[in-house]
């Protein structure tokens, strides 16, 4: 599995796509372990330099985005680790620039930002629900081009992920949820309702990955029917990419901490080297 692999070069035609892979529980629980390691890996690569990432997680309702953050939370360290899971605009929102709450969002140095849902509902929901304006959305492809042009320029690494499942895997999902009191707060009124503009939904997700995808900036378009398997490639791509160019081999004991460790442990350090 190679993060190459689920890179969108053209338009995808979701209805098309009928292989859904599948991995073994022990196999995942294994592979899983790896990649949250290299994550770790790539963390502590981050901290202290000006390297940053953003992380954008878009898919159907129950694609298990949620899971993929989890699981990325269980290897990193919160200081350096954000997840920004966006809903409606506020009040205050809606009278700005929608790009605005994403500025305001976007990673200091050393940090990895997640942004569950994203700049991308201007031409998703908002576009399918009436929420902008035929104008607007059209002219949210070249904003949305521009604005993430700016971040890889900043040096940002960007990383965008499609979560993909069939009609009939959505509704095996939400019948789970609503039997698990665990799990019913996850679901509202608008899930099912958007059941109902499904073909609008698959259109503007096609337009979206055909439109805003460049050898810079590549959708990957994960088929996610398989939890585990959607979990692992997710996260394959995601270490791939962050550490793309990155040194991950951690750094030498800085010296003075070395000296001080070597006199009041009396512990030998190799002086940091």
């Amino acid at each position: 599995m190679k993060s190459s692999d689920f890179a969108v070069h053209d338009r995808p035609r979701l209805n098309h796509i009928t292989h859904f892979p599948s991995v073994e529980f022990a196999d995942y629980e294994r592979r899983l372990g790896g990649m949250q390691e290299t994550l770790q890996f790539v963390q502590q690569a981050y901290l202290g330099t000006a390297q940053r990432a953003v992380i954008v997680l878009e898919g159907w309702d129950t694609a298990g985005k949620g899971g993929i953050v989890r699981r990325m939370g269980w290897a990193l360290d919160p200081r350096s680790f954000k997840v920004h899971a966006i809903a409606a605009p506020s009040g205050r929102e809606k009278s700005e620039h929608y790009l605005q709450r994403f500025w305001e969002r976007l990673p200091h140095h050393g940090q990895i930002t997640v942004f569950d849902r994203s700049w991308y509902g201007r031409v998703l929901v908002e576009r399918v629900e009436g929420f902008a304006t035929k104008a607007e959305w059209q002219r949210g492809y070249r904003e949305i081009e521009s604005f993430e042009r700016m971040l890889l320029d900043d040096g940002i690494k960007l990383v965008k992920i499609f979560m993909h499942i069939t009609p009939e895997e959505q509704l095996r999902r939400f019948r789970s949820r609503l039997n698990d009191p665990l799990k019913r707060w996850k679901l509202s009124y608008e899930d099912f309702r958007n059941r109902d503009r499904w073909d609008e939904y698959a259109e503007a997700i096609e337009d979206m990955m055909e439109k805003t995808s460049s050898k810079h900036t590549h959708w990957h378009l994960v088929p996610a029917n398989d939890k585990p398997f959607g979990r692992l490639a997710a996260l394959r791509i995601i270490a791939d990419l962050l550490s793309d160019g990155v040194e991950l081999k951690p750094r030498p004991l800085d010296p003075a901490v070395a000296a001080a460790a070597e006199k009041l442990l009396g512990i030998k350090t190799g002086n940091g080297r």
